[in-house]
Formats: C-alpha cells, sequence, structure tokens
C-alpha cells in the first residue's frame, strides 16, 4: 500500500528539502501542512502513517496533543523535530508517546537516516498487521480440487496466466470460488508480498462505493470530517479484486478506465492524481456482452478487464471432483469446529454427488459443516443431510435409499438390469438407440449419469454449432453459456468448429 507521510515543520525550507530527499521513495506519498493556523487540525484529519511535526505545531498540553495522534485508527508513527537538545525534554516525549525525537539542527544527513528507517519500519508494521489480520495461511492454487478433465482443463489456464501482471477477469456462477481464485493467483504472483483488497462494488451505494475505491478529502461532501484513503491506494504494490464488476455504476465504470489506462486515481474532492501500482482482478456472474448491448457496461471497459479471462466450471458439471471435496472440506472444519468426525458414509457421498449444487462451492461447505455439527458419530450420514439434498438434484428410486447411515462398502456396484424390469420398455429400447446399454453393467448411477451428460452435451453442442454454422459466439447464445465456456466444453469433448461451417 502507499505510505502517507504528513509534514508540519515550522521551517518551510527544511519541509521542502525533506520531501525533495524523500520524493525518489515510489510507495510514499508526501502531504505539505507548514505551519498555518490549521495546520493541526489537518494533520489529524489526513489519514496519515507518518507525521514528522515540529514541537512547536503541537497544542499544550504535549502530552494531550501525542495522545490525539496515537489514538488515531490509522495507529500513526509520530516523529518530532524539538528546538533543543535537551534530553530531559526529548524524554518527556518519548514517555508522552512519540516515536522519535530530533534536534532540529542535526545534520541534515542524519536527520534522512531517521526518516527513511521509520518509513521502513512502518512498511513492516502494515505487512504484520495485514497478515494478523487476515490469517497468516495464504490460499494456494492447489486448493482447487481437479481431478475432473474439466477442472484439469482450466487449472492447466490458470497456471499460465498467474506469474503475469496483466488485468484478469474471473466468470462463474455464484458460489464457484471467485474470490479465493483470485486470492490464490495473488499469493502465487509476484505481487504475493504486497497487499490483497477486495471490495464487492454490488454491496455498497454509488456514493460509498466511489469513496470507498478512489477515497476522498477532507470536506469533500457532508461529513467527510477526516480524509479517507481508498482501496486503490491501500492495495498500492498488490493487487485490487473488483467482485460483482458487472454492477458497477457506469460513472465509476469510467472512472475505472482511467486508473486501468493512467494507473492514476483521483479521490472525491481533490484535483490531484494519485499514481498507483496495482494489479486488478474483476470477477462476475453476468453476461457483460449482454450487460454491454442493453447499455449497462462500457464496451472500452470490457476489452480492459478481459486481456484475459477465465470461467471457472460450475459444481454440477464435475461432480467426479465432489468427494475430494468432501474430504478436504471435512478435514478443514474438523480443526475449526473441533468435531471428530473422520469421513462420511458411502452413500451419503452418493446423494451429494447426484444433487444439483445450485450453490455450488459454497453451498457445499454449507452442507459439510451443517453435517458435522449435527454428526453423533465419527462418520457423516444421510440423517446428517439436509431434507434438500435428499429429496433435490436428479435422484431416482429415493425411496429405496435408506437413511439409516450403514451405506455400502466402498467399491460395490450395482448390475444394472437394461429393460426386463422396466415398465416402458421402449423407453430402454430408445436408450438402446442412442447409448450402447450393454456398457453399463457392473458401473454406478454416478458413472453412467457422467458418461450419459457428456454424450448428450457432445449431441447438444454440436447441434446448436451447425445451426450458428460454427461461429461460437452465435452457438454459445443459443446454448445460454459465455463464450469462453462453450470453447471450454468444446475442447473437452473434442469437438472442432470447423467441421460447421459452411
Amino acid at each position: 500500500m502507499l505510505l502517507r507521510l504528513a509534514l508540519a515543520i515550522d521551517d518551510k525550507k527544511l519541509e521542502t528539502k525533506i520531501a525533495g530527499k524523500l520524493d525518489f521513495l515510489s510507495d510514499l506519498q508526501i502531504k505539505h501542512f507548514g505551519a498555518s493556523n490549521t495546520a493541526w487540525q489537518s494533520l489529524v484529519r489526513s489519514c496519515a502513517d507518518i507525521f514528522l511535526i515540529s514541537d512547536t505545531m503541537i497544542p499544550q498540553p504535549v502530552e494531550s496533543g501525542l495522545s490525539i495522534l496515537n489514538n488515531l485508527p490509522e495507529n500513526p508513527m509520530t516523529i518530532i523535530l524539538h528546538g533543543n537538545e535537551s534530553s530531559a525534554d526529548h524524554a518527556r516525549l518519548l514517555a508522552a508517546g512519540a516515536d522519535s525525537v530530533i534536534y532540529s539542527g542535526v545534520v541534515f544527513s542524519r536527520l534522512v537516516e531517521v526518516m527513511e528507517t521509520v518509513i521502513d519500519s512502518r512498511r513492516q508494521y502494515n505487512l504484520m498487521d495485514r497478515y494478523d489480520r487476515k490469517g497468516r495461511l495464504k490460499p494456494k492454487l492447489s486448493d482447487f480440487i481437479s481431478e475432473s478433465q474439466q477442472m484439469q482443463i482450466f487449472m492447466e489456464e490458470v497456471h499460465q496466466v498467474v506469474t503475469s501482471d496483466t488485468t484478469l477477469l474471473i466468470l462463474g456462477e455464484t458460489g464457484v470460488g471467485k474470490e479465493h481464485l483470485a486470492k490464490a493467483i495473488h499469493a502465487e504472483s509476484p505481487r504475493s508480498n504486497g497487499p490483497f483488497i477486495a471490495v464487492n462494488t454490488a454491496a455498497l451505494p454509488e456514493q460509498l462505493l466511489e469513496s470507498e475505491l478512489f477515497g476522498h478529502g477532507q470536506g469533500a461532501f457532508t461529513g467527510a470530517i477526516r480524509a479517507r484513503r481508498g482501496s486503490f491506494e491501500l492495495a498500492h504494490g498488490g493487487t485490487i479484486f473488483l467482485d460483482e464488476i458487472g454492477d458497477m455504476p457506469l460513472h465509476l465504470q469510467t472512472k475505472l478506465l482511467r486508473v486501468l489506462q493512467e494507473y492514476e486515481i483521483v479521490p472525491i474532492g481533490s484535483e490531484e492524481p494519485t499514481w498507483v501500482d496495482v494489479r486488478v482482478i474483476a470477477a462476475t456472474n453476468k453476461d457483460l456482452e449482454q450487460e454491454i448491448e442493453q447499455g449497462r457496461f462500457r464496451r472500452d471497459l470490457f476489452y480492459r478487464i478481459s486481456v484475459i479471462s477465465l470461467t471457472i466450471p460450475p459444481l454440477s458439471s464435475r461432480k467426479e471432483d465432489i468427494p475430494a471435496l468432501i474430504r478436504t472440506f471435512i478435514s478443514h472444519y474438523r480443526k475449526r469446529i473441533g468435531r471428530d468426525v473422520l469421513g462420511i458414509s458411502d452413500d451419503a457421498v452418493m446423494v451429494m454427488t447426484r444433487y444439483a449444487w445450485p450453490g455450488n462451492v459454497r453451498e457445499l461447505m454449507n452442507v459439510i459443516e451443517r453435517a458435522m455439527l449435527l454428526c453423533r458419530g465419527n462418520i457423516i450420514t444421510l440423517k446428517n443431510l439436509p431434507e434438500g439434498i435428499l429429496t433435490g438434484g436428479d435422484h431416482e428410486n429415493e425411496n429405496n435409499i435408506s437413511t439409516s447411515g450403514s451405506g455400502r462398502a466402498s467399491g460395490d456396484s450395482y448390475p444394472l438390469d437394461t429393460g426386463q424390469n422396466l415398465q416402458d420398455v421402449s423407453l430402454c429400447n430408445q436408450a438402446n438407440i442412442m447409448f450402447n446399454v450393454s456398457e453399463w453393467e457392473g458401473k454406478t448411477l454416478p458413472q453412467v449419469r457422467q458418461e450419459v451428460v457428456k454424450e448428450v452435451e457432445k449431441i447438444f453442442i454440436e447441434q446448436v454449432l451447425l445451426k450458428a454454422k460454427g461461429r461460437v459466439g452465435k452457438a454459445a447464445t443459443m446454448a445460454g453459456i459465455h463464450p469462453r465456456g462453450l470453447y471450454s466444453k468444446m475442447k473437452q469433448l473434442g469437438i472442432e468448429k470447423e467441421r460447421f461451417k459452411k
């Protein structure tokens, strides 16, 4: 993040000289307050990390003045320039809460040396403070379970872009883990030592969102008693994650475009731009191209943020990952909530694999946490699952599922009768026409379902590509999915668009 240094020195030449000497530091923003009558009030409201202030500028008694500075939300560091070399006076100021006291007549190089030491110390403080608040365990790309082919292809794409510094757009349904992916990319990027700042652009009213992103100056609007840093400034040297960017108001989209083009922000109430070094990762569950057609999203901004786009597959399309995800979440919540749950029954896994998971991975995590809290033994069973999981989704033969929680032996499979016991024999004949039903012998329902869904998806995609004459964008619109999602499906299923061009 950018560091703010506030100077309030009764010697204007010295103040200018100090600022000039430190101006080379790219992560330092210097504010001058001089020795005016309003300097103290402006200083207190400046939102600074470091104060360099003459002792004459501090209201008396000095202990009260320093107490005001030390109790500011930013927890700033204070350096006092004192007019004499009295060790007793210096000790009194240090005891009152000053971080350092320097005689104003000291050799200038010594003053600069002290300033550089304090600035470096503040950098380390900000870094440690961020880790203490957010937790020391960083998200990793390995957190993303990828036993399914679709997820493996997706993670290959992620690994190709993780070390770049370009803007990213993450697409996907609600709950697939867009913010977690953004954090993992940041943690494994060259910016990993910098801050990660997340902003949900849909969660704040328009004026508050502008202040949240770009900051504001003192008195910029009614109620702006103190200056406020924006998220872009806080993310300096790191990554800013803009969630739900499809909901950003149009006039703020214009300001965001300027940041991406000029690497400058202008806080509300200010005309002075501030340079920021930030990587932008945006995310949305909306079709931005459709939003552009509806006039709700700027086309030029879309081109800027979608230099590289990543579409996280929904959980419903990668159900092979569900058992591994369940094991991972059980291990996670075992430590977090202190329940000695060791695993889950096979019939519970089967039911959860059949479920559609409209809330994706977030919903799965919620279900596992709930099940562990309700579990009275050390194995999660069907009776620990919500009713919606047992009755929802695309279950067949639900009445034959035991709720006792005993489960079947791992590795057991049930042979499939290919028609003798079916009431509607014609339905079986239709299945034999589309699929090689004899190959289903000895397979479980989830295995058969996966094969059938894959074949049906291939037939459907080939049909829309044929109607669209090989134009992927048009075919994606007909299919109701994002073009990049269609490309991913085509790659997974071995479909080439050239076959359908006329």
